[in-house]
């Protein structure tokens, strides 16, 4: 293995793995380094085992609410069984495989940056220094954040890998948190027979569509979570029976406490001073995830702090790696809004799903958020459960579907959905968000019938109405 590479990638993560494949394919050498597991936080403790956790339970129901269909019940064990085979019982032979077959060399060690363009590995054998000719990208991604919390340290808590990684499903389950992380696991282990609180300081899923999290808070409830909205977190203790949180409404006991209140960039022993920026932060990047100032340094992913959800990532890191290897052979790049490098889709149409009963699926603005933006918004909201194709896919469907339009434009600027299996109808939203199709186009855009998708039309429908 050389120690000179057009590129070096710090991080071995789903995004880390992007920009440097991209690159490869680009013409350039590249090499990551890794010091756990090739394929990351993603692959390991975060979107795939929990993923694999919900959707057990999830089919269970969503065949139990069809009449004729009778019994079934989860065996938990089997259920972590199955979490266990989805991330190869932790172990990243796989991934290794395919990095070399991508051409992709592998460092496995702890990398700081110790110059410009250079990157020093501690390994197992001792320290080992990296040259880039061309560019290293920063992909270490995110950690967990614990909030500072009187005792919450000492009491051992579960972040979001214990959670999705644990080898037993614990008698109760307390959640300190009210994002996506929360309402998953809340939802992951309510289904597996865990006697779950939520402790949430404000509502549920600040940021979407606020009857989003009040639609998923009623859920929550219905699967038999305890869920306390508004309520602070004073103090956590641990002792031999388990975990006490105190909150301002109360004591919540539990056999183990899950914080779930944020994440943060994982950037605070990798060098960065050493190039003049400030550790433990999110590094600033422009829309082609370059460094300002810089000619040579890119940060991709989490670590940046635009989106942290692992698709935006991977989208951002083939930006990164295109565009690295187009630099590389002094091509002027382009960087106006949805260029071939550039990733405006950050900025104004992140999907996003969020897996709890009942889903989320949701892509570009909120109204509100339109409103700040000094978008002129119509707001066009419809009964999901009023679709035909609704009523035959659950018994008692039961959500909602709001479009956000641009009047001035009359284009679709944002969709929020909620109710059973809406994760597969937000692709065409999404679509219809980053084309900027005109609602006049989208009326010959037909949904099959009897589909979910047939909420297109009821929401053009509505809007026709609204704006007549």
């Amino acid at each position: 293995m050389s120690d000179e590479y057009d590129l070096i990638v710090l991080g071995g993560g789903p995004v880390g793995e992007n920009v440097a494949d991209r690159a490869v394919q680009g013409g350039l050498t590249a090499v990551i380094v890794e010091s756990e597991l090739v394929g990351g936080e993603c692959s390991y403790w975060a979107c795939t085992p929990s993923k694999a956790l919900l959707r057990p339970a999830a089919a269970l129901r969503a065949a139990q609410a069809v009449r004729g269909i009778d019994g079934g019940e989860l065996d938990p064990a089997a259920v972590l069984a199955r979490r266990d085979w989805f991330v190869a019982e932790w172990s990243d032979v796989g991934q290794v495989k395919w990095l070399q077959s991508a051409g992709i060399d592998l460092v496995r060690g702890h990398g700081r940056l110790t110059a410009e363009r250079e990157v020093t590995v501690t390994t197992d054998d001792g320290a080992r220094v990296l040259r880039a000719r061309h560019a290293v990208a920063i992909s270490t991604g995110s950690d967990a954040a614990i909030p500072d919390i009187p005792g919450l340290a000492d009491a051992r808590p579960w972040t979001s890998r214990e959670a999705t990684g644990t080898r037993e499903v614990p008698e109760s389950l307390a959640v300190i948190g009210g994002g996506v992380v929360a309402v998953e696991m809340a939802t992951a282990y309510a289904g597996l027979g865990a006697a779950v609180t939520v402790i949430a300081r404000t509502g549920l899923l600040g940021g979407m569509e606020s009857f989003a999290g009040e639609l998923v808070a009623d859920g929550l409830r219905e699967l038999g979570v305890d869920v306390r909205l508004n309520t602070g977190t004073t103090a956590v203790r641990r002792d031999d029976a388990g975990v006490t949180i105190t909150t301002d409404t109360g004591e919540v006991t539990s056999a183990e406490v899950l914080v779930a209140t944020g994440r943060r960039p994982r950037s605070g022993d990798i060098g960065l001073d050493t190039v003049g920026l400030e550790p433990g932060r999110p590094i600033d990047v422009d829309d082609t995830m370059r460094v300002p100032g810089t000619d040579w340094l890119y940060a991709v992913g989490d670590v940046n702090g635009r989106v942290l959800l692992t698709h935006q990532g991977k989208y951002q890191a083939r930006a990164a790696g295109d565009v690295i290897a187009a630099r590389s052979r002094g091509e002027v790049v382009a960087d106006q809004p949805w260029a071939r490098h550039v990733a405006t889709a950050d900025h104004a149409a992140v999907p996003q799903v969020v897996f709890s009963e009942p889903e989320v699926a949701s892509v570009g603005y909120t109204a509100d958020a339109a409103r700040a933006a000094g978008l002129t918004v119509e707001v066009v909201d419809y009964d999901l459960g009023a679709v035909s194709g609704s009523g035959l896919h659950r018994d008692g469907y039961s959500g909602r579907a709001r479009m956000i339009v641009d009047a001035d434009r009359e284009t679709v600027v944002g969709v929020t959905l909620v109710g059973p299996d809406v994760a597969e109808l937000l692709h065409a939203a999404t679509i219809a968000v980053t084309a900027e199709v005109p609602i006049s186009r989208l009326w010959h855009a037909v949904p099959s019938y009897p589909t979910m998708s047939e909420i297109w039309l009821r929401l053009l429908e509505q809007y026709g109405r609204q704006s007549a």
